[in-house]
């Protein structure tokens, strides 16, 4: 299908908007009015630079107010319209988008908002141009896809038909089922768009937080099922309102905008081939339509292994707080300056190669976690999955014999490889380092495993970082929430796997003095801030890094106070809670223990939690005491 995006969606002057877009290989743009008057370009200009740039121009908008007006009024309306039908002929434009008044003074009469809309059609075909008809979900009198599809119908013109904006019937709960009831000849276009639940006005809400798709809650994929049932064969085309997207740099926003509409197709094409075996209709849809059909996602099976970029310093640091930890150096690799460190299933390796990615990402970032490895079934299927969205694969320096593991760069430009299960058959890891003869102690400070871990993202790349792990990875967000820091607010969004094994909380902050914002700002362009491993005796590993010397953070009496108030909790399991600075949470799944280190040269601390039950959730109550105490041993 034709994609196509409003040039409203990015930052930029006109000219600028244009190039990214073609970068980021879109086939069609929709010109919004301000953008044009604010360029240099005459309309002509711009209709020959997107012709040099491979786009098409699909939409000229927004034209206002136009219907349910006075006669007086209309009459200068449709001398409005006329020039604007002049310079669409300029521009190379075929449609002109008009939404449903707004004003709370106009004439409230279908026959008449018909009538006039026919008008202006007849208008529009004089110049061999067509109008689409958007019901706004604000709109004074018209503001539902169905009334607006009455005006249409009522009006009968060819050159009349609809706009459908999946934000406009969404955002009122509108069922999208009755789409399926309107010709397809009269589905002149179809805006897309995305949103986190919201309880607020529909217009603040419309104008400030939409998003792509993938990166909200809206059923998208079930509106779009009702579209194409009903014969819609137009452009997919995104309009997004959004604060954070028309700040940010205009290339990583488009570059989003891409992956998101190829994602809802893929989701789309999905839904449509489950649907085959009940649903005879599906199938001649798959064959009519060409949706885009990338590898399947990764079925990820948890954290393979961690890798840490430091110098020679902070390389010995780190060892040394790892061993006290409880972790076994158990491997050197055999070409390069990398350590590895086991506890349980955890593999930790410590990276110093000098010239290598990791030392490129230390100089850019300090002590940092610059690598994830994920298993998963199939390494090369999940790279060639990014590779058709358009993430960057990486390939790094290999000796001879050694392991090659598949791998892409993630948003932050840190590394994400994919070992496959034949990798971990083959034993990857004897294959790279020469490793010690002594097996390693049996979890000695009762770590198991990887449970999750936090990645910190800069304000403007957050709904990125959503987006990529949806799409690339195959988790799914949990709900969003924001959690009280000493300086502002911290928004926080789990993305997990069907089987919890892999768990990444995504954390933005509101303010640059957050202890998470510090951290994050330090890492330029995010990062991963800390590392939850799971303990099978919380009090045990508690007991064990006391008395190793690992620096526990520090937790107030006040919250221990405050825990009988909330929970009914033993006196002699909270003395002891806080006696070792253990943080409880609890809820109808299970129960949730865990502490913290304090933090390792400002750049990433570790958390050690032990689950019962079903507990799936991550203590975030308990995340602005962590927060508060960060910030005061800093001020410290």
């Amino acid at each position: 299908m034709r994609r196509s995006i409003a040039t409203v969606c990015i930052s930029g002057t006109l000219e600028e908007k244009l190039e990214s877009i073609a970068r980021a290989r879109f086939d069609a743009v929709e010109i919004f009015e301000n953008d044009l008057i604010y360029s240099r370009l005459s309309p002509r200009e711009i209709r020959q630079r997107c012709a040099d740039l491979g786009l098409g121009i699909d939409l000229y908008q927004p034209f206002r107010d136009m219907d349910g007006v006075d006669e007086a009024r209309f009459k200068r309306n449709l001398d409005r319209a006329e020039r604007k039908f002049d310079l669409m002929v300029e521009l190379g434009a075929p449609m002109l988008l008009v939404c449903s008044n707004v004003q709370p003074g106009m004439i409230c009469d279908d026959a008449l908002l018909a009538a006039q809309m026919h008008a202006m059609a007849e208008k529009a075909a004089e110049r061999g141009l067509r109008i689409a008809y958007e019901a706004l979900a604000w709109g004074h009198h018209v503001n539902r896809y169905e009334h607006a599809w009455e005006i249409v119908r009522k009006a009968d013109h060819p050159h009349l038909g609809l706009c459908l904006d999946s934000f406009h019937i969404l955002s009122r709960g509108d069922d999208p089922a009755g789409i399926e009831q309107i010709p397809a000849e009269k589905l002149f276009f179809l805006q897309l768009a995305d949103a986190p639940r919201m309880v607020m006005d529909v217009l603040q809400w419309s104008r400030h937080y939409r998003c792509f798709p993938g990166q909200g809650t809206f059923d998208l994929v079930g509106f779009m099922e009702h579209v194409l049932k009903a014969g819609y064969a137009g452009p997919l085309s995104l309009e997004v309102f959004n604060d954070i997207f028309r700040a940010a740099p205009n290339r990583r926003t488009t570059l989003d905008a891409f992956e998101s509409l190829l994602f809802l197709e893929e989701q789309i094409r999905r839904r449509l081939e489950s649907r085959i075996p009940t649903d005879p209709a599906a199938r001649p849809l798959t064959e009519r339509i060409e949706l885009f059909n990338p590898p399947a996602p990764p079925e990820v099976r948890g954290v393979s292994f961690i890798e840490f970029a430091v110098d020679d310093a902070s390389g010995k640091a780190l060892g040394k707080a790892l061993q006290a930890l409880g972790f076994d150096h158990t491997g050197t690799h055999r070409t390069k300056s990398v350590q590895l460190f086991q506890q349980g299933d955890v593999r930790l390796m410590v990276n110093n190669e000098p010239g290598s990615f990791a030392s490129d990402y230390f100089q850019r970032r300090g002590p940092s976690i610059c690598a994830l490895g994920l298993a998963t079934d199939d390494g090369q299927r999940a790279v060639n999955r990014g590779v058709a969205f358009h993430v960057p694969s990486y390939a790094g320096r290999i000796g001879p014999n050694e392991a090659l593991i598949p791998a892409l760069r993630a948003v932050d430009d840190s590394i994400i490889y994919f070992v496959s299960q034949a990798l971990e058959d083959k034993g990857f890891l004897a294959t790279d380092f020469v490793m010690k003869d002594a097996k390693p102690a049996a979890s000695r400070a009762g770590i198991e495993r990887v449970d999750h871990i936090a990645q910190g993202y800069p304000f403007e790349q957050f709904d990125t970082g959503v987006l990529f792990n949806r799409v690339v990875l195959g988790l799914k967000p949990q709900e969003s929430m924001e959690l009280a820091d000493p300086n502002g607010l911290v928004r926080s969004c789990a993305m997990v796997n069907a089987d919890q094994s892999l768990r990444i909380a995504l954390n933005v902050s509101h303010s640059r003095s957050t202890v998470s914002g510090r951290s994050t700002e330090a890492l330029q362009g995010g990062g991963v801030h800390h590392i939850a491993l799971s303990s099978s005796d919380i009090f045990a590993s508690a007991e064990y890094l006391a008395k190793s010397g690992v620096g526990l953070l520090d937790v107030p009496d006040n919250y221990y106070d405050d825990l009988p108030a909330r929970f009914d909790i033993d006196e002699a399991l909270l003395k002891r809670m806080r006696r070792l600075g253990v943080l409880y949470d609890r809820n109808d799944e299970g129960a949730f223990f865990h502490f913290y280190t304090q933090m390792f040269v400002d750049r990433f601390f570790f958390e050690i939690v032990q689950r019962s039950d079903a507990y799936a959730g991550f203590g975030a109550s308990n995340a602005p005491v962590r927060m508060s105490a960060q910030a005061v041993r800093a001020a410290g």
